[in-house]
């Protein structure tokens, strides 16, 4: 079975949002792309009290300074969109308040004829935590714990209560209900976060950054969940941040998906090899505009199939 291949909507700045996320989301699912994900980055600071990822000196990349609300987006890819499931990669719970995220994800499902994907995280930026976060940065898997208790009381059945440290429910009906039981996908790099996935959510999503490294992580997770009890398959989709070039990379020192369509591809047939589900391609960062963002997708996607992924 061919692994499935996702594409990342146009959410940065130097793109125009109301017209550029409805076209791509139609040329995706037209190009035959199985799903469309969105990412979160609240705001940029400026300047930084930190650097990106938490990583001392790395800057912030000038497409994060002005992102667009990841559910409004897949509103609107959701909108125009049939076939194609509809993903957050990822969403920062603890930016959320939990009661209010499990009603917006249930709507765009019921919507959207049962096509959400809800990857949550816990998110890195301390000017993030600053601004928008229900809890402290130090309490973040405490929150993300919480919310998805509460994301599976408020899509369960009526009445539905809930009795948590941020979230109080009393007996209650709450509507609309998913189309069907939204799966819940975790980065999960930690052992604790690794812990949390086998024991409470529906799937793994991690980032590609290199297949060997990739496999040894999924059989590492795979062990942890034979060890735990876990009987269920654990979902996986792996997500790739690549960085085109149209005239590629040829230097010895080329990352994992940085180059031509054809370098970017040669590391998708890698990564499929690992036997993972779904590949989520990011494209959005290194290309001019909508068009060429089409384009691109749609050769990588040909030229992906062609290839075997």
């Amino acid at each position: 079975m061919a692994t499935r291949l996702g594409l990342g909507l146009p959410q940065n700045k130097q793109y125009d949002l109301g017209r550029d996320v409805p076209d791509v989301a139609r040329a995706a699912e037209e190009i035959g792309y199985d799903s469309l994900w969105v990412y979160e980055r609240a705001l940029f600071p400026e300047p930084a009290t930190q650097g990106l990822y938490g990583i001392e000196g790395l800057p912030w990349p000038e497409a994060y300074r002005g992102v667009a609300d990841p559910l409004v987006t897949l509103t609107l890819a959701a909108a125009v969109t049939e076939r194609a499931r509809l993903g957050t990669s990822v969403l920062v719970a603890p930016l959320h308040v939990p009661f209010q995220l499990a009603k917006s994800l249930a709507s765009l499902d019921a919507a959207s004829g049962g096509r959400v994907v809800a990857g949550l995280g816990t998110g890195w930026s301390l000017d993030e935590y600053a601004a928008a976060s229900v809890r402290p940065f130090e309490e973040r898997g405490q929150v993300l714990d919480e919310l998805i208790e509460v994301c599976r009381a408020v899509w369960g059945p009526d009445p539905v209560a809930y009795d948590g440290r941020l979230t109080k429910i009393a007996s209650a009906v709450v509507g609309p209900k998913p189309a069907r039981p939204i799966p819940i996908l975790l980065p999960a790099m930690s052992k604790k976060a690794q812990r949390r996935l086998v024991d409470h959510a529906d799937g793994w999503m991690p980032v590609g950054m290199g297949a060997e490294t990739l496999a040894a992580q999924w059989q590492g997770l795979q062990e942890l969940a034979a060890e735990r009890g876990r009987t269920e398959p654990i979902q996986t989709v792996v997500r790739v941040n690549t960085q085109y070039s149209a005239a590629g990379h040829s230097g010895a020192d080329r990352a994992p998906f940085q180059g031509s369509v054809d370098q970017i591809v040669e590391d998708l047939v890698a990564h499929a090899e690992v036997g993972l589900d779904e590949i989520l391609i990011e494209l959005q960062s290194s290309v001019r505009d909508a068009q060429e963002f089409k384009e691109v997708a749609a050769e990588v996607y040909e030229k992906a199939r062609a290839a075997g992924v």
